[in-house]
């Protein structure tokens, strides 16, 4: 099994060639490629810094630079260790100028993808009402949910809710504890509710996983098989 190097480089959040790169490595089947990443390149001397360790352990350089003179000094000092580079936008970004016939800007700002947008502050909003309503905290503003996340503990609600919050979702999420009656009583017809299960021989992985990290040894119902059918049996009900 070949597990060749990776670099990802960019000078804005790195999120951009972190997600091309990782759907790119689902194409090569039994290769895990070892992904070093840098994010925020503001200088030559960074760029220094990350030729020093391709050095040691070649590997392509995938990147995306909105500075064209680092990005000119990114490229030099990759021939000159005899790497190879990518910048992957180019290509779409040549197709849509050549389709179209458009241009574009000669000044471009590092993250301007993430600019304070009303898209921006709806995620954030979102973000807020995700924390605010975790684990059924603010049970009065379940009626301004988008959507509800419902299920027994550990099965990803809280994950799950942030994860939506970064699409400007609104999501809150209600645990269901055994033997305690959830107060779903404000949720509004508008709201698209939906449980969250696991199989119990899962959720008790987990919630072993979960005791190990804080160090928990004792045996309680929380990782019993036979409690927890029972809760994820009720929570169906529900």
């Amino acid at each position: 099994t070949v597990n060749p190097h990776i670099y990802l480089i960019s000078d804005s959040t790195g999120e951009t060639v972190s997600i091309v790169a990782r759907s790119v490595y689902a194409r090569f089947e039994n290769i895990k490629f070892k992904e070093n990443k840098w994010a925020l390149i503001r200088t030559e001397q960074q760029i220094n810094n990350i030729i020093e360790k391709i050095v040691k352990e070649p590997g392509l350089v995938l990147y995306t630079m909105i500075n064209k003179n680092l990005e000119k000094y990114l490229k030099k000092e990759c021939d000159k260790i005899g790497v190879g580079t990518l910048p992957i936008l180019d290509a779409i970004i040549n197709a849509i100028e050549q389709e179209y016939n458009f241009n574009t800007k000669n000044e471009q700002v590092p993250g301007k993808q993430h600019s304070l947008t009303e898209d921006y502050f709806n995620r954030i909003e979102a973000l807020q009402y995700a924390i605010a309503n975790d684990d059924g905290q603010k049970t009065e503003q379940l009626k301004v949910a988008d959507i509800i996340l419902f299920g027994v503990s550990r099965t990803s609600k809280t994950p799950t809710s942030i994860y939506l919050a970064n699409k400007g979702i609104k999501v809150a999420n209600i645990p269901f504890i055994l033997n305690q009656e959830p107060d779903l009583s404000r949720i509004s017809k508008k709201t698209l509710v939906i449980g969250l299960f696991a199989s119990a021989e899962r959720l008790q992985q987990i919630r072993m996983s979960r005791l190990k990290s804080l160090k928990e040894n004792k045996e309680t119902n929380y990782i019993n098989i036979v409690h927890l059918e029972k809760e994820i049996k009720e929570a169906r009900k529900i």
